[in-house]
Order: C-alpha cells, then structure tokens, then sequence
C-alpha cells in the first residue's frame, strides 16, 4: 500500500536505512530504572492480529498487575502498518504493534519503531542470529523476534504411495517427480506456482542466494532481477510451460478444493502450514506430511523463509522500559511461549522455545509425524531471509502480484515479470528520494 510510505523522507541507519533524514522520534529508549520509567501501575497499548492472543496477554496481566496491557486488533499485516504510522502522525499511537519482518524497515525508517538496544541485552541472547538478524540494523535492535517460518515441502503420503513417488530432495527430483506423477495421474499436479504470494516467492529466491536489497556507503542496490532470482523463476516457468503444475494462487476457492480433493500433491509453504490446512483442506487430516524443502545443491540443507513477526515498542509509548519488558515476556517465557504454541501455532524464535513439551508431539493435523517439530528444528537454523529488507517492500510486493500474475495468464517469460518489479521497486526509491546505484 502507498499510504504504508508516508512520512518517508529518507532513511537513519548507516547500512541499513540510507538517505538524507528521517521523520519521526529519536527511536532511542530509556534504561530500566530511569526518569522515564514508571514508578507506579502503567497502561499498556498492545496492537496485534493473531487470533487467541488474548489468551496470551491475560497471562501477563494476571501476573503482572503493575503493567496492565489492552490488546487491540486494529488490521493485520500491511494494513496494520499503515494504520501505526498513521496513529504516529497523529501522536496516539500505540505502545507495542506486531510488524512482519519485511515491514520494520519502513517503521524504523518513518520513526515510528524505537531502538529498544539498551532494554534487550539480557534478551537478545536467547535467539539465533539468523533470526535476531530480522531485527536488528547496524547493531541496534528494533523488536523481539516472536516466530520463525522455514520454508518446508508438505506432501500428501497417500498420494505419492498410489503413484510410487518419492520424496524429492532437489529441486531437479521434484521436477523429475512433477512429471512422473502427472503422467501416471493426468488429473494430479505436483502443485501450483503462486502468482498471489509474494512472500512464497521471495522464500523460493531467498534459498537461492538472492538478496533483493543491499547497501553499499550511503546507497542502496536493488537486485531483484538478478541471476539468482532468475533461476528461480526460470525454474518454475518452465514446470508451467510443462503443464505439470497448476496456475491457481494458493488460498483461492479452486485451490482450497484441489487441495482436499488429492489434485495438488504438494505444498511449499511456512512451519505454520499445519495450522491452516484444517480450514484449507479438512479431508485430509492425516494424509500430510512434512520433509525439507528441495535443495539447489544435494545436501545442501539451506531454506528461504515465508512469514514471521516480531513484537516492537513505538516512538510513541511513554513506557518503553515496561512496554520492552513485556515484548521479552511474550515471546522468550516458557509459559507465554507454551500458550502461543498452542492458542496461535507459532513455531517459536526463541532457541529455548523450540523444546518446550507442545513441541514434543504431531500436530493435531498431522498426526502421523511425531517428529513434525524435529524436522522444523532441524531445518530452522538454516533458514536465509535477504540480508535486508528494502523500505518500500509494499511496493515490491504489489509489483510482483501484477507483472507475475499477468505473465502466468499470458504465457510470458517469468524473468520479464523480475524486470518489472526491478524497474517498479527502483523507481518508486527514486521517488522517495533513496540513493541509488
């Protein structure tokens, strides 16, 4: 959306977020204990969409009865984003908002995120750094990582037995596999490629070594169309061109019954995917079953990552010790990480909450894989995001939907659709008076 840019007139961080200034507060939080901090009981503002959250902060509430927070759902994802940059320019923004990771840069940048380094050094510790590296720029961080979203290859086991299909572990065996089961199965795709979901996409080409943003000095190169990205696409071109994959975007009625019905055999996506395949596919509890994604190189045991989010405390809160505090609580308790495994199927950021005990057992969709959680564990740490995310992400994003989508129903080549978003992405920066070069 391009009301998630306003504000913009630059960029802060020396290697991150480049460019001639910033709107917005100082983003710098006060030390526990300090001037600022509370003395007495504080209000706390918690804007987050996760359904059975309030499960969540009753715990928190219940035990902390000097720091009470009110949880508001105002909009998810995107949307949210415009909204807490809105409430920033009217001075009533909330204390704490969930940001996906590829949203926070235009948060920091608008001046809407506080630098909370100083309130998190006891809690930055218990995350790895891949996933620490979502939060923070140029050592500073910006947010509490809550969950993590390896990319994974789900598969329908009663499928690939009828038509003796094996699980794949490269990307040439899968298309190898695409082509042995449409043979046998006319009717069967592999799956489908997903015009609707950027996140998908940039997961697919994160694994591949593709960094789309990165910055050199005070300028940023954008680097979508390059090499890696276009096997990616080239890749996925030809498995359309072959017609041994189906164009329908994931999440759509036709592709909600293709799902149930056993005419998609596989599924790309998340560690969250267990959770929505009950409301997706329902007739197919205990058909699934998850194996790392396919890999470029035999053993290469790398993955991009589709979602997560993190916990953040605005420029706007008058409590940013008590605000941090809680964002810690949330998301390295062993209680409130317990709760959130179970009321919202996260797979948590937090190293320590990868063993809590509702990871010990298969998903309730899944329950012939007892060693779900193992095998996301084992993949987790070598999940890649890009190095950086670009500022104007939205921007991308939309471009993506319309030049891939457009390609997908016209036959034309998926590398022209990564010049359109190249050339959209550029100058849209340009436009907001980014550097680059």
């Amino acid at each position: 959306m391009k009301a998630s840019h306003t504000g913009f007139t630059g960029v802060m961080l020396a290697g991150v977020l480049l460019a001639a200034g910033c709107g917005g507060g100082s983003g710098t939080a006060p030390a526990p204990g300090s001037a600022s901090a509370a003395a007495g009981p504080v209000n706390l503002t918690f804007w987050d969409w996760d359904p059975n959250m309030d499960k969540v902060v009753s715990l928190w509430n219940q035990a902390h009865p000097d720091i009470h927070v009110t949880l508001a759902n105002p909009a998810g994802g995107d949307e949210l984003v415009s909204k807490t940059i809105t409430a920033h320019q009217a001075k009533n923004g909330p204390d704490l908002v969930k940001v996906e990771y590829q949203s926070l840069p235009a948060l920091v940048s608008a001046g809407v995120v506080r630098d909370i380094t100083d309130l998190t050094k006891d809690v930055v510790s218990k995350f790895d750094d891949v996933t620490l590296k979502s939060t923070r720029f140029e050592g500073k961080v910006y947010g509490i990582p809550q969950d993590v979203a390896p990319l994974m290859l789900f598969y329908r086991t009663d499928v690939f037995k009828k038509y003796g299909i094996s699980v794949p572990t490269t990307w040439d065996e899968y298309a190898k596999a695409a082509a042995d089961l449409h043979k046998k199965a006319p009717k069967a795709y592999m799956t489908n490629f997903d015009a609707g979901n950027p996140g998908w996409f940039t997961g697919l080409v994160q694994q591949a070594g593709a960094d789309w943003w990165t910055t050199s000095g005070t300028s940023w190169h954008v680097d979508i169309n390059g090499a890696a990205s276009k096997k990616v696409a080239t890749y996925w071109e030809n498995l359309v061109k072959s017609g041994v994959i189906q164009k329908n975007p994931s999440f759509s009625p036709q592709w909600n019954k293709q799902m149930n019905d056993g005419t998609l055999a596989t599924w790309i996506s998340g560690a969250w995917a267990p959770a929505q395949l009950g409301g997706i596919a329902p007739a197919t509890k205990g058909k699934w079953a998850v194996a790392p994604l396919p890999a470029w190189t035999a053993g290469d045991a790398t993955t991009g990552i589709w979602g997560g989010s993190a916990t953040t405390v605005t420029t706007d809160s008058a409590h940013p010790a008590e605000a941090a505090k809680f964002a810690a609580w949330l998301n390295t308790d062993d209680a409130a990480l317990t709760a959130q495994i179970e009321h919202i199927n996260i797979y948590p950021a937090a190293t320590s909450g990868r063993s809590l005990p509702p990871l010990k057992q298969a998903p309730p969709f899944l329950p012939n894989q007892a060693d779900y959680y193992d095998v996301i564990k084992q993949a987790a740490p070598s999940a890649r995001s890009f190095s950086m995310w670009g500022p104007d992400v939205t921007v991308t994003f939309r471009s993506y939907t319309d030049s891939f989508g457009a390609a997908l129903q016209a036959g034309k080549p998926f590398g022209a659709a990564l010049d359109q978003m190249q050339d959209a992405t550029v100058a849209d920066m340009k436009k907001l008076g980014f550097t680059l070069n």
